[in-house]
């Protein structure tokens, strides 16, 4: 779904929030748009493989872009950051702990700590650290809205047998994003696998099977069990 529709409405007339999803061959990823509606400061998450729809996007908004987030370091959602660069005099924000363990290397890049929070122009984006698919993937927190990379899907979470991956880790960022964000929170993955994000965490906590395992031991062993059909086959 390509559109210049706000995913939901102008929350207490803060901030804006758009979605494009870009494609290559069969890999397709949710390129997110935040804009900041009184300053139209903005910023991208996961800029990925098609410059030329999220360049024509971000003119028709009037956007300015001052900030691009990067849930993780693997390539489909870091494609696009040098040529974002080239156009637009952004900052790039990935936690520390990605960056240390993978040597990500980009111009602008600000290595951040769980916990910071990142302005954009009267918004505010406050980083958690969500290790598990890979070993330093974080989560931007905008008030009412979560974006979550590869670690939460509408439906199942991300593989975490990756470099640096670990299901255990990925059991506690899920148990530490239900217990320190409010459930009303919509959620907004990386990739639409059968449901559109923007499904709430509650909604989440009900209907994702991974959030009803409560032991550490039988989530580990379930996340990791053997002739798993697809990637994204979660049952």
């Amino acid at each position: 779904m390509n559109t210049n529709d706000p995913l939901m409405g102008k929350r207490k007339a803060l901030y804006e929030i758009y979605m494009l999803n870009t494609k290559f061959i069969n890999m397709v990823n949710n390129v997110y748009i935040i804009i900041d509606s009184q300053t139209r400061h903005t910023a991208v998450v996961d800029p990925a493989w098609n410059i030329g729809l999220i360049k024509d996007t971000l003119n028709k908004l009037q956007a300015e872009v001052k900030v691009i987030l990067l849930t993780h370091s693997h390539y489909d959602h870091t494609n696009l950051v040098n040529s974002m660069l080239k156009i637009y005099p952004a900052k790039v924000y990935m936690s520390k702990t990605e960056v240390d363990y993978y040597n990500y290397k980009c111009n602008s890049l600000v290595p951040v700590q769980d916990g910071e929070v990142i302005k954009l122009g009267y918004t505010d984006i406050k980083c958690i650290l969500t290790p598990g698919h890979t070993m330093g993937g974080m989560c931007f927190f905008v008030d009412g809205s979560l974006f979550t990379g590869d670690t939460i899907f509408m439906e199942g979470c991300g593989i975490c047998s990756n470099l640096g991956g670990d299901a255990g880790d990925m059991f506690h960022s899920i148990n530490r994003i239900k217990a320190e964000v409010s459930h009303d929170t919509k959620m907004y993955s990386g990739h639409t696998i059968d449901r559109q994000p923007g499904c709430t965490l509650g909604d989440l906590i009900k209907n994702n099977i991974y959030f009803s395992i409560d032991k550490k031991e039988l989530f580990v062993q379930f996340r990791q069990r053997e002739n798993q059909k697809r990637t994204y086959n979660f049952r």
